[in-house]
């Protein structure tokens, strides 16, 4: 809302120098896609032999690298299931222990995009209404990723409301 009170006008848009100034707001949306990322895993080939936690793993086979397990390892995040933003201030998080866009050469080409959106669409949505949850307690379940067994219904009202 900070932003949205240095503007002139009303209906003043968002600038490319207010969506650099949102680092809080991508500190939230990072912990989001942490906690729930849009891509769940990938297949990757092993180019050759190695052991890993004991097993040995031939040149050749099929891996299946999970998202959400690298997001929740304790070592790198702390009280992997708490919401905490904070994770993603100063440095962020080590290499490859976040990686909702990929990492190294295959990272995602969408990222920044994907940043912009996530920004402009969050400070709209912020700017403009209020929410309601309708089911406080409401329980989540994963099939395959963890999503409100309800769907989470809100209510959105004007700000002016």
């Amino acid at each position: 809302m900070q932003i949205a009170r240095c503007k002139a006008a009303a209906g003043e848009m968002l600038n490319w120098e207010d969506i650099q100034k949102m680092k809080y707001s991508w500190n939230v949306a990072c912990e989001v896609l942490r906690l729930v990322p849009p891509l769940q895993g990938t297949f990757r080939e092993a180019t050759t032999d190695f052991v890993f936690n004991g097993f040995s793993i031939p040149k050749g086979w099929k891996l299946y690298w999970s998202v959400p397990s690298t997001h929740k390892t304790e070592k790198y995040f702390p009280e992997p299931e708490k919401f905490d933003p904070s994770r993603f201030e100063g440095r962020g998080p080590a290499p490859y222990t976040f990686v909702p866009f990929g990492g190294g050469p295959r990272m995602c080409p969408g990222k920044e995009y994907a940043r912009l959106e996530i920004l402009v669409f969050m400070h709209n949505l912020v700017k403009r209404f209020k929410f309601d949850k309708l089911i406080h307690d409401e329980k989540i379940v994963v099939n395959p990723i963890a999503v409100p067994a309800n769907g989470l219904p809100v209510r959105l009202f004007p700000h002016n409301a």
